[in-house]
This record gives C-alpha cells, structure tokens and sequence, in this order.
C-alpha cells in the first residue's frame, strides 16, 4: 500500500494495514479480523479503483470446461480437492465444495486469484488466459459448493429487497455469501449466491425501456392513497398500466401469456381495491405483488431471451390471431353474396378491407415518425371498434338466422332478384369490412412495431410469411366449403358464427375500455381469463356477454314465431 501512487487515503490506508497486521500478532477473535480486513479492502478498493465486474456476463459452460482441463487435475473433479495430482502438495490444494470456507470467497477474489497464483501454494497463475475465461472460471468454481439453485431463483425472483441489493455484476461479483447471508441469513444467501453464480445473466438484464416507469406510477399512486387521495392513486395506477406496461405487453404476449395475464389481473384487482377504498395494507400487498410480477416480466422481456424461435413464433401467433377475427367476417360477408348472386357489391366489400389494410399502413407511418400512440388511445380505439362491430354483427347474425329456413330464403330471393342491392347496402358492407379489418390492423401493428425492437427482424418477417400463407389457406377452405353448403345450412352455420363473433368482440370492447380507465373494474375471481374467446375475469365483460347472449335469444325467438306465423299463413292460403 506504501508504494500505491500518493493520494489523500494513502497514509490512512497503512495505518489501517499495520494496525491489522498488529491484530493477527496478538491473535485477537478471528471474527474482528475478519471484519476490519473486509472493511480495509473496501476502503482501498475505493481510493485505488480496480475493475471489479467482467465486461460481459461469465459463460458458465466455458468455465467448466475450463476448469477440466486445468482445474480438475488438482482439485478433483467435483471440486473436493482430491484430484490426482493433488497427492504430496502442502499445502493441499483449495476443496471448492467446503461450504465454511466458500461463504468467504467473492468471485472476485477468485479471479485474482487465477490470474495471480497464489504465493507459498502449488497454485500457478494463468495471467495468459482471456479475462473473459477467468470470470468463467472463477463464477464456475465458486458455484460448486451451492446446489440449491432453484430455491435461490425463486427467492430472487419473490423478493424485491434481496435485488436492491445486487443490483449489477459489479456489486456480484464483489460480494461474498457470508456477507450476503450476514443480512438475509445463511441458507437464504447460499440458495441465492447458487442461483446468481449459475446464472449471472439474472442481474446483468439490460433493461432499458423496462418496467421501470410503471414501478415509480405504483410507488407514486400508493403513496397518494396513503395520503388519502384516492382519485389520485386511481388515475396513477392507470398510468401505470397504460404508459408504463402497456407498451410492453405485446412481446411479453408472444413470450410468456400466463405471466401477461396475471400481471392484467393484478392491475385490475389493484385498481379495484382503490376503488373499493380497501386499507392501506392491502393496497400495498397488490403493489409489492405486482412488483414481483415485473421482474419476472423484466427477465422474460430481456434481449437475451429474444431467441429466433420466439421471434418467428411470436410474429406468427400475432397475425393468426388478430388476422382470423376479421378473416372469419369478411369471409361470410363474401360467402353471402355469392349465394345472393349479388357478385356486383363485392368490390365494395374487397374495397373495404384494402382500404383497412391501407389505413394501417398509414397507422404504421404515424406511429413510428410522426407520433406517440397512447396506451389510452390504443385500448380505445380497439374498445370502441369492438363494441361496433359487435352491435352490428349482431343485427346481421340474427337476420341470417331469420333466412335459415329454406322457404324465408326463396321469399327473400323473390323479393330482391329484380333489384340490386340499393347504394347505401354497399357501402355499409364497405364500412363493416373497414373496421372489422382495421381494427385488427391497428391492434398488430402495434404489436409488431413493440416486437420489431428486439431484433430477429428474419424470424419475425418468415413468421409474418408463414402466418399470411396459413390465413391464404384458411380462407379458400372456408369459401370452398360455403359454397357446398345448401342455402339454408349456410346461413345456420353463418349466424351461429356470426353470434360468436359478437359475444367475443363485446367481451373484448369491454376489457379495453376498462383498461384504458373509460369504465370501472370489478374483479370475478373465479372466472378464467381467456382473451381469445373474450372471456375477462371481470363483472363489466360478463354482464355484457350475457346481455348480448340474451339480445339473441331474443331475435332466435322473434325468428320462430315470425316463421310460425308466415307458415300458418302459406297452409291457409293452399286451403
């Protein structure tokens, strides 16, 4: 320390130095010396900086391999320091599986330690190795004597305060489990150190664009409810969601689905304990859940784990999804006027969803150059469009219905084969193909362009391929096999899908609106949360399920006893 350039620690730092050489002559308690050579290593690390963190995240693969070739001989290949030439050396050479002893041990001071030797001992130094390898080496070696490597990833991943205290490689790398263990106990720390040192990955997750802003909404909106604000802690919960997870969403979908589901459900469950003013204890349980869930998002959402596979799946998943919606409608509007032989609207209806296709990419230009869309604006937009074409689906179901019975079909044929379908038929045709179609072009879009940055952009475009190449298929399928289909078999199958269609947008338009903050939510917690089908643990969603459910009901019976009476009246007339 006296030969280290002079600066305003230098004298202090050898003063310190000879009064703990002063501690080991008079053999005071091992623990002072443990403690006050801790604390002189510190204080010189911090007047004489020295990288303590490697550049990269350790290969732990590369430095087992590297411990085989160089290591093993000598302290065995399990790490108990009986290798075959470990016989005769004196001292024996370190057993990296004594646990007492590794507790001690930084994987810095291992990777000193390799790089340096170790003066008195048979241990060489291997300066020629890359300090990449060395990090290796070093995080392998002093993994050994911790197994418990799933308990440690569960503790980290529920414990928010043990993360505050690694926050990077470098605060790894320097810290030992027995001071680890010294602040969250000594099992605890060694679970931990396992899973860190077999994993080092977990604390160098670039999380740039993470959930760092939602964390500081919920931070913010628990303390004003605290302060008895409740509108306040409302509309910050909200922005939490909106602004601070809600861009987020759409790679965490194609990553992992049961974690985006909960983390919807724990900010819906949230924001209705807000509302419900529930007390301050359970208020913050809701939030120190939903910060584990973050994490783990964190983990999952890090472009480490932005494999190829992901990618083209992901992308692929997307567009069959949001493109099978509006496909599904389009084609049964197609379907329908082929068997109307009205062939002569149909340019409308291919009009209308060219145009859907053309909007978005205009959508696509807006969002990515000009402007910001809002989490808010997205839910609304999709909410409103939802609900829309909900409503009219539903109109169209019930009419098909009412044109199932072959003899409905012939009057109505009867009736409309002088005339074409008047003007304003077709352009409505032309609008629903619009939204239905613009609606999912907007939601993927927005997908595509979260999932676009992290990178993989060939996986993403062979999934985009593939997807398209599916619906292409999909859609002759449908069209061929609607055209086999007697009159009236067609507009029963039709109207049962078109129904659906209505039940699920609504479920849908409702969740939307509600995450967007335009309705309240109140949590079912026994009901499953299936976005597909537009089913939403919420009573909002449900209740207006159920409503259109009974608004069909209604028109099947309006249909019957129509058909009832147009039939009483044919057998009278043939009388």
């Amino acid at each position: 320390m006296a030969a280290l350039p002079a600066n305003a620690q230098r004298a202090q730092l050898v003063a310190d130095a000879e009064a703990l050489g002063e501690a080991i002559s008079a053999k005071v308690e091992p623990a002072v010396v443990a403690r006050d050579a801790r604390r002189l290593a510190s204080e010189l690390i911090a007047a004489f900086p020295v990288p303590l963190a490697p550049d990269a995240v350790p290969d732990i693969a590369r430095g087992a391999a590297l411990y085989a070739q160089s290591c093993a001989s000598c302290h065995g290949v399990s790490g108990d320091g009986a290798g075959p030439a470990a016989e005769g050396l004196d001292p024996p050479p370190i057993a990296f599986d004594d646990v007492a002893r590794a507790r001690e041990r930084s994987a810095f001071a291992l990777y000193q330690v390799i790089g340096q030797g170790l003066e008195g001992t048979a241990m060489p130094g291997f300066s020629d190795l890359p300090a990449e390898d060395r990090w290796s080496l070093a995080y392998y070696s002093g993994s050994i004597a911790f197994p418990e490597v799933e308990r440690g990833r569960r503790i980290w991943n529920d414990e928010p305060a043990i993360r505050a205290r690694i926050p990077d490689l470098a605060a790894l790398s320097g810290l030992t489990p027995a001071a680890l263990g010294e602040a969250i106990g000594t099992e605890r720390a060694d679970a931990v150190m396992a899973y860190l040192r077999a994993h080092p990955e977990a604390v160098a997750s670039d999380t740039t664009g993470s959930l760092a802003l939602a964390r500081e909404r919920l931070q913010q909106s628990l303390a004003a409810y605290e302060a008895g604000n409740k509108t306040e802690a409302r509309e910050l919960a909200l922005s939490a969601y909106l602004d601070g997870f809600e861009p987020l969403e759409a790679v965490l979908s194609t990553r992992d689905a049961d974690l985006l589901a909960s983390v919807e459900i724990g900010m819906a469950e949230l924001r209705a304990a807000i509302g419900r003013g529930d007390p301050v204890a359970t208020v913050t349980e809701k939030v120190d859940a939903l910060d584990v869930l973050f994490y783990r998002a964190e983990t999952v959402l890090a472009p480490a784990n932005a494999s190829e596979a992901s990618a083209f799946l992901g992308a692929f998943a997307i567009l069959l999804r949001e493109g099978l919606e509006a496909l599904l409608i389009v084609i049964a509007m197609i379907a329908f006027l082929r068997k109307a032989e009205r062939t002569e609207v149909l340019p409308f209806v291919h009009g209308g969803w060219l145009s859907a296709l053309g909007a978005g990419a205009l959508t696509w230009v807006a969002a990515t150059y000009l402007i910001g869309v809002s989490g808010a604006g997205r839910e609304l937009v999709e909410g409103f469009g939802s609900l829309f074409a909900a409503l009219v689906l539903l109109s169209v179901g019930i009419w098909m219905h009412g044109k199932s019975q072959a003899g409905e079909w012939q009057r109505y044929i009867r009736k409309t084969m002088q005339h074409a379908l008047s003007r304003r038929s077709a352009w409505f045709l032309f609008g629903l193909a619009f939204l239905v179609v613009y609606r999912e072009v907007f939601e993927t879009i927005l997908f595509f362009a979260a999932l676009w940055t992290q990178g993989n952009h060939g996986a993403i475009l062979a999934g985009v391929a593939t997807a398209i190449a599916s619906l292409a298929i999909i859609a002759l399928l449908m069209l061929r096999y609607s055209r086999m289909l007697p009159v009236g078999k067609f507009f029963a199958c039709s109207s049962v899908l078109i129904a659906a269609l209505a039940v699920m947008l609504t479920g849908k338009g409702v969740a939307s609106l509600q995450e967007a903050g335009f309705f309240d939510i109140t949590p079912l917690p026994y009901v499953p949360r299936l976005p597909i089908v537009g089913l939403f643990p919420a009573i909002e969603p449900v209740v207006a399920q159920m409503a259109v459910l009974g608004l069909i009901a209604l028109g099947l019976i309006s249909n019957k006893v129509r058909f009832s009476r147009i039939l009483s009246s044919d057998e009278g007339g043939q009388h």
